[in-house]
């Protein structure tokens, strides 16, 4: 029987992955929890994707189109202004989840303060045939108030968390104008109100794609821009992660051939952080490298 008030609503966005999304469904509804509802967003699909999702007959799947394509970010937005549950996980079309992983993730929430605003796991990132895990023992602080350190960079995949709705109505959903890199701006939002609780053992497979939006290095450094414009009051509490973020997207600039403005950002970096020896090192060995 189709459960009217699921707890879990998972959304999972996907365009033209008719080839791999019946797998990411299946890891889903192969979970040792079984109180969900599953949002299929179909972001302009070209392919036989509804045939795909219609081959299923749990009637816990949902299914809606997007007439053209709009962006992942889009596609997550429109499955949480559909969801039922309490609880919102996402899942990506080219990815899988490991059996207990929403199980552990909600036990987590059941044993949780209110604090807590999203629980999150490890994962496994593969790419070419070597696979890596994510958080790594470099991440000094993966649980609670981690507002900080994720001014450093995301580790927080979005397949691997589940976040309570009350959070989306708090600081709102995915940025839409953001062509990467959606996910980290999200979580720094989350962060500045609600603690972050890790299961820190690898329970999600996310496998890389030639093709997806995370392999685009100049969609990257535009977001970038956008994220430390957004956010830059918080960036600039800290010189040697505001500096770092410039030199990176000088360097991106540069090696995607734009021959003008790079050295403005190295310029920045310098500006924000004399005094960083590691910092000048790196950038007396790019104008090195660039002329």
């Amino acid at each position: 029987m189709l459960n009217e008030k699921p707890t879990v609503s998972v959304i999972l966005p996907t365009y033209n992955r008719a080839h791999l999304v019946g797998r990411a469904i299946q890891s889903v509804l192969n979970q040792t929890y079984q109180d969900f509802e599953i949002i299929v967003v179909d972001d302009g699909s070209r392919d036989n994707t509804e045939e795909i999702i219609n081959s299923f007959t749990d009637t816990r799947i949902r299914y809606v189109k997007h007439q053209k394509n709009k962006g992942g970010s889009a596609a997550r937005n429109t499955g949480i202004k559909l969801a039922k549950g309490k609880y919102i996980a996402f899942q990506d079309s080219d990815d899988e989840w490991l059996p207990e992983k929403l199980e552990k993730q909600m036990k987590a929430f059941k044993k949780a303060s209110d604090e807590v605003g999203v629980v999150y796991t490890g994962f496994h990132r593969i790419k070419d045939g070597i696979t890596y895990y994510v958080p790594s023992d470099d991440i000094t602080k993966k649980e609670g108030n981690i507002h900080d350190i994720l001014l450093y960079g995301n580790f927080v995949t979005t397949q691997a968390a589940v976040v309570n709705i009350e959070c989306f109505k708090r600081v709102g959903m995915f940025d839409e104008s953001l062509p990467r890199l959606q996910d980290w701006e999200l979580w720094i939002r989350i962060s500045k109100y609600y603690n972050f609780s890790c299961i820190d053992e690898p329970l999600v497979k996310s496998f890389y794609q030639e093709d997806s939006i995370s392999s685009n290095s100049v969609a990257l450094n535009t977001a970038y821009k956008l994220i430390l414009k957004k956010h830059f009051q918080d960036f600039s509490k800290d010189k040697n992660v505001l500096a770092q973020y410039y030199f990176v997207m000088g360097q991106q600039l540069y090696l995607n051939g734009k021959k003008k403005g790079w050295d403005t950002y190295y310029l920045d970096a310098i500006k924000v952080n004399p005094y960083n020896i590691r910092l000048l090192v790196n950038i007396f060995r790019s104008f090195f490298d660039h002329n």
